[in-house]
């Protein structure tokens, strides 16, 4: 698709699911007339040749930040900063600067002490993933239709905001603006704390003494399947997350410690109604986020499902 590019210059530093996929869905709908990238790994910058990502793939963050109207750390939370420091020199006056990450204040702060008063700072968190990581991960149309939410400095002009917004709607998402904090809460409830239980889960299932490894894959079930597809997340990703948001995710696992109680004197005591009315509500919640289109409602999670065996006619 050719349309107007919305910006002359973009630099994308860092490529694995979320940069690759920005790369891809902006080079496919024309959305720059240049798209700059880069990664701290030779490795991954080869094969970003290779796979074509990008019109020009630069040697360095300072390379790739030089002369762009637009640029977008998708690194790691924890590295936000660095990169911050090392493209700050480069940034040309009225350039939008731009993250990925699932933490916001801590971005704010770590790269905002950076960056120049001549650039806009716009932090953002495109709300999409799978559980792959890799310049091979990623796909044109992974933001459709899912929400990216902006935390705009202080500093940054309207006009700026209004423009990274185009280009997120572009890729496909919804775009939502709010402050670092509230973004920080929302995501430690909607996000964050379901990470850190699947991680939980998974690691309490490989410890279990009287349940061997292979009972675990043999006999997983649907949950604990689906817990091992979010547990199977990108570590580095989900170290900073944590480390980087952990005031948050601590108020919120407060919260579901003492939900969790709750369950465990209805379990004990035998009532059977609260349990009933709990996994009602909870129910509801679910059809909701089906209803607003953000999960497909087919069984099993839309997952394909292999063929009966041919029926056996006794015929030889």
């Amino acid at each position: 698709m050719t349309r107007t590019p919305l910006f002359n210059r973009v630099a994308i530093i860092g490529l694995g699911l979320i940069g690759s996929s920005i790369v891809r869905g902006a080079m496919a709908l024309g959305l720059a007339t240049e798209l700059v990238t880069t990664d701290a790994s030779a490795d991954v910058r080869q094969r970003a040749a290779e796979l074509g990502l990008g019109h020009r793939i630069a040697g360095s963050s300072a390379e790739a930040a030089n002369d762009a109207d637009l640029v977008i750390a998708c690194v790691p939370v924890g590295a936000c900063g660095a990169v911050a420091k090392e493209i700050a020199p480069h940034l040309k006056a009225g350039a939008i600067v731009s993250d990925v990450g699932s933490v916001k204040t801590a971005v704010l702060k770590d790269m905002a002490q950076y960056l120049p008063d001549t650039v806009d700072f716009i932090p953002a968190h495109p709300v999409a993933g799978t559980e792959h990581s890799g310049p091979d991960a990623g796909f044109a149309e992974l933001f459709v239709n899912r929400w990216c939410i902006l935390t705009p400095s202080e500093q940054a002009a309207p006009e700026a905001v209004e423009r990274l917004k185009a280009f997120w709607q572009a890729l496909g998402a919804n775009v939502e603006t709010m402050t670092a904090e509230h973004h920080d809460l929302v995501l430690a409830i909607t996000s964050h704390l379901p990470h850190l239980i699947a991680y939980t889960i998974v690691g309490t299932a490989e410890e279990l003494e009287g349940v061997t490894e292979s009972e675990v894959l043999k006999f997983s079930a649907g949950g604990f399947r689906d817990f091992t597809r979010i547990a199977a997340s990108d570590p580095t990703m989900w170290r900073d997350v944590f480390l980087n948001n952990k005031d948050a995710v601590l108020e919120m696992l407060g919260e579901f410690q003492e939900d969790l109680s709750k369950l465990t004197r209805a379990i004990r005591r035998g009532d059977g109604e609260a349990l009933f009315d709990h996994f009602t509500r909870t129910r509801a919640i679910r059809r909701g986020i089906v209803n607003i289109g953000q999960d497909a409602a087919g069984a099993d999670f839309g997952r394909p499902h292999p063929h009966l065996p041919p029926k056996d006619d006794g015929k030889s």
